[in-house]
Parts: C-alpha cells; sequence; structure tokens
C-alpha cells in the first residue's frame, strides 16, 4: 500500500481545487441550449454547491469505516482435519489389517478413505479429492477441491477457493488480506490499512497516523483526513471544503464558516485470529479384511480356509469386552450397479453369520455399500483398469466403537 502524507495531500488538495475552481468559471449554457439538449442532459457547466447533502455549510463527511469481512470459512473446513473421540485398542488377527478408525465431526464413522495417525494428536486423510492433515500443534491444511485452507496454529491462516475466486490471508499480528471479485480490503498490524470496491467504486485508505482518504472515481468524490483536525472536500458539483482545523471552514475559495476541527480516523480493526486445529485421535478401531482373504471371486461364501481367521477375530471381540459391532461390505465397480450391492450385502451378512457362529458375543449388525465407498481408484488416470484399486475396494470392514 502506498501511504500518502499530510504534505503530499496538500499538495493534492490544492491542484484539485486549483481544477475544481477553474472548471467552474465558465457561464451556464443558454436555456434554450439547455432546453434543446433534453431534460436528461446535464448543462455544460454549472455552479458549485454550497453544502454536501445532509451536512452544514462547512460540514465534510466522516471517513467511513469499514470493517473485516466474516472469515468463519476456517471454522466451518476445520473438522475435515480432525478425527474426534477417543480410542480403545483390539488385538491384530493373521490375514486382516487393524487401525484406528476414522469418524466424521459427528462421530460417524467414515466408510471411505484412509485415514493415518501417529498417536500425537497428528493425523493424515486421504479420501477422493479431500487431502487433510494435522500436525496435532494446531497446525495443518486442508485441500479438497478448489478449497485450500491452512492453519499455523498460532492465530493466523490461508484460505483460498478458486471457484468463487475468494482467497484470506490472516496473521497473528491481526494483520491480513482480504480477496474477493468485487472487495479488496488489507489491514496491517499498525491499524493501517485500504479498502477497495469495484462495484460502488468506493475506495478508503486509513494511515498509522489517523489521517485517511476517500475517493469514488463513479460519484467524483473525494475527502481528505489530515488527522490535524484539517482536511477538505471535493465532488462533480464543483464544491469544494476546506476545513482549515481552528474551528472554521473555507468553502469555495471565498466564503468563511464555522466548522468543528475533524476527529482523528480510528484505526481499522484487527482481523479475528484463527482457531488452531483440535489434535485428532481415533473413535474407535476399523478392521479390513481383504475379500481374498474370505471369498472367492464374485462369491459370498466364507471360504473354509478364512473360518479360522473369523474364528479367532470372534475370539478378540469377546475377549475385549466390544459391546457393539458393525459390519460393512463393499465390491469394486466391476460388474452393475444393483449386482455389486446385493453382493456387498450377502460378503456383510455372511462376516457377521460366521462371527456369531464362533461364540461371539458381541451384538453385530451388517450393511452392504455396493462399489459406492471406493478407498482406491478402480480405474488409472488413462482409464486403463486398475487391479490394486479395485482389490483394495474389495473388501469388509468391521467398525468398532470406542467402548
Amino acid at each position: 500500500m502506498t501511504r500518502k502524507n499530510p504534505m503530499t495531500a496538500a499538495v493534492l488538495a490544492a491542484a484539485a481545487i486549483l481544477v475544481a475552481a477553474g472548471c467552474s468559471g465558465g457561464s451556464h449554457q443558454s436555456a434554450g441550449a439547455a432546453q434543446s439538449a433534453g431534460p436528461t442532459q446535464a448543462p455544460a457547466s454549472q455552479a458549485p454547491g454550497t453544502t454536501v447533502p445532509g451536512y452544514k455549510p462547512g460540514e465534510i463527511p466522516p471517513i467511513p469505516l469499514f470493517s473485516i469481512p466474516p472469515i468463519d470459512v476456517f471454522a466451518q473446513n476445520a473438522d475435515k482435519a480432525v478425527i474426534s473421540s477417543v480410542s480403545s485398542a483390539v488385538a491384530s488377527v493373521p490375514g486382516v489389517t487393524v487401525a484406528p478408525a476414522s469418524c466424521d465431526a459427528t462421530g460417524n464413522y467414515k466408510y471411505s478413505g484412509n485415514t493415518t495417525f501417529s498417536g500425537d494428536g497428528s493425523s493424515h486423510t486421504q479420501s477422493g479429492d479431500l487431502s487433510a492433515s494435522n500436525n496435532g500443534d494446531g497446525s495443518g491444511y486442508i485441500s479438497e477441491g478448489p478449497i485450500w485452507v491452512s492453519y499455523d496454529g498460532q492465530g493466523g491462516g490461508t484460505y483460498r477457493n478458486d471457484d468463487d475466486d475468494i482467497s484470506i490471508s490472516v496473521s497473528p499480528d491481526g494483520s491480513g488480506h482480504y480477496y474477493s471479485p468485487s472487495v479488496d480490503i488489507n489491514r496491517w498490524a499498525d491499524g493501517s490499512g485500504n479498502y477497495s470496491n469495484k462495484d460502488t467504486g468506493d475506495d478508503i485508505q486509513i494511515d498509522p497516523n489517523g489521517s485517511s482518504y476517500f475517493w469514488n472515481d463513479k460519484t467524483g468524490t473525494r475527502y481528505f483526513n489530515y488527522g490535524n483536525g484539517s482536511g477538505y472536500y471535493t465532488d462533480d458539483t464543483g464544491l469544494y471544503i476546506i476545513n482549515n482545523g481552528d474551528g472554521t471552514a473555507t468553502v469555495n475559495g471565498d466564503t468563511t464558516v464555522p466548522a468543528d476541527p475533524l476527529p482523528t480516523v480510528q484505526p481499522v480493526g484487527a482481523f479475528p485470529p484463527v482457531a488452531g486445529l483440535a489434535p485428532s485421535q481415533s473413535c474407535g478401531t476399523a478392521i479390513t479384511l481383504d475379500d481374498s482373504v474370505l471369498f472367492d471371486f464374485g462369491e459370498s461364501t466364507v471360504r473354509a480356509d478364512a473360518a479360522d481367521t473369523l474364528a479367532k477375530l470372534a475370539s478378540v471381540l469377546t475377549d475385549a469386552g466390544a459391546p457393539t459391532a458393525h459390519v460393512y461390505g463393499h465390491t469394486d465397480s466391476i460388474g452393475d450397479d444393483a449386482s455389486n450391492q446385493t453382493l456387498s450385502e450377502q460378503r456383510a451378512k455372511a462376516v457377521v453369520d460366521e462371527l456369531k457362529k464362533n461364540g461371539a458375543t458381541t451384538a453385530l449388525d451388517w450393511k452392504g455399500f455396493g462399489e459406492t465407498q471406493p478407498i482406491a481408484p478402480n480405474t488409472n488416470d488413462d482409464g486403463t483398469d486398475n487391479p490394486a484399486g479395485r482389490q483394495a475396494n474389495r473388501r469388509v470392514e468391521i467398525y468398532i466403537p470406542t467402548f
């Protein structure tokens, strides 16, 4: 931001007054000429006004104040990087993968995606176009489609939405920058700042010494407060007012009237601090069973060699005292939606039946999701088959909530 000092502003003000005086010295059009031009055409020149509309003679409007727009986008996105609740432990069983479970902000289990925990409050989540990293110290980032949000853990952060062309940056000292297609705001740590509104044409500059400047090129209005009680005002009518800061003001260069000195302009309000990310903790345990461990391709009958794995898992659930567990079936994208949905349901139920047959006392329910919750791409970027991704998507998950 280029900051104007009072001396420079005084020169600008004097120049504006001279220009205004020169422009207002011409004569009016004749009544006939004005009438022939039509009622909507303004005269070529006109006498300057004597007062600002709504103000007394010699009064100059106060510099409009501007405030920082709400920045709640940081809080709105923070939950995507925080895995909430507490953890519980279930021993690993050969042939399955055991990991802390990932839940959303309401505590509901996330059926898709991959979240890793480091045990120190940090975590990383990858699900579709969502990538979220929580460093456990309040800092981290979230990237989801056109949105990027970062948190420094000290009260600062950045936000960008490429679809809306909105960007926000906040520093711990209260300074920052807000940009949208219509509004551009800067605020510095010393309380100075500037504001520009493309829709209204308003531009405001506030300096740390209490001086300020307003101009609007659409209306031709501009006025300056030097911060010492003096200032000036001019508009497209040719009106110009100089507040001398001594209890008087000069109107249009030839009339002196009483006028209170201009009050000092207050600093721009600080950007509110950005709350850091809360540490991540697991909301339970997620046990993932690759379909190749349990079933033949396209089948829902548990293979004989998988019975031992599920028997051991039934013992783990019972010994751990887990009161409830939820079993979810998933498929890859080969085949039609209806067939995959049916297969996922049949496989989830088959696992529940096998666990119960092996003495699991945990309350079990099941649900199938078909191909709707992939954790890996079924195809490569070029459209070719991705066997490894499809293999990862063909799975049965057992979610054991914290207890």
